[in-house]
């Protein structure tokens, strides 16, 4: 029996053809009670999309698409859960999800075939790697660490993907300087609230 897979609001899951998707939220369909699951690009326009749970949480068709490299449609690119999520666990602490550096077999990507992926595929052009990375860290500490060392490389579509995919939204201004100390600031304020929930 397959292992049974729980899409959580916050969530940033990998397309198998290399996109990036922020759920939004779980609905259901007002006139046939279908689950959907309502989701937001994290590239591009930014819209949002819905579609069946069980569509969404499925394998790749390996028909139509034998040469894919996930085994799922969508996959959990990061072990967080969001901010906002009711748990009095500590999600860092969390079995159910795994780095996907703990990946070995061929059906998962680690950060190094996350580059080539996107190389490979035409139309995840617009995927940064940077982002995949900053998602990849799983502290904020770790992500305002990252965020330093990378503050000569940014951009304001990576600022803006990088807030988007911790909930958070960062002032717009012509000057990316403060730009990036808004969203430094937001990582670092989340980063202090988190230790002091570990203690």
């Amino acid at each position: 029996m397959g292992e049974k897979r729980e899409v959580v609001q916050g969530q940033v899951y990998r397309h198998f053809k290399g996109k990036l998707y922020q759920v939004i939220t779980i609905a259901h369909h007002s006139e046939t009670g279908e689950n959907l699951v309502v989701y937001q690009k994290l590239y591009g326009d930014y819209s949002s999309c819905a579609r069946p749970y069980d569509m969404f949480i499925s394998e790749v068709d390996r028909e139509k698409y034998p040469d894919a490299t996930q085994k799922y449609r969508f996959e959990l690119i990061t072990g967080r859960t969001p901010s906002f999520a009711k748990t009095e666990e500590n999600p860092l602490d969390n079995k159910d999800f795994k780095d996907v550096n703990d990946y070995k077999d061929s059906s998962s990507l680690s950060a190094k075939s996350e580059v080539e992926e996107i190389k490979e595929h035409p139309e995840s052009k617009d995927i940064n790697p940077k982002l995949v990375k900053f998602l990849d860290n799983k502290t904020f500490k770790e992500k305002a660490n990252y965020l330093k060392g990378i503050r000569r490389e940014l951009d304001n579509q990576l600022i803006d993907n990088m807030a988007a995919s911790i909930d958070v939204t960062v002032d717009e201004s012509d000057d990316i300087n403060k730009r990036y100390e808004s969203l430094l600031k937001c990582i670092e304020t989340r980063a202090k609230y988190e230790v002091d929930r570990l203690r």
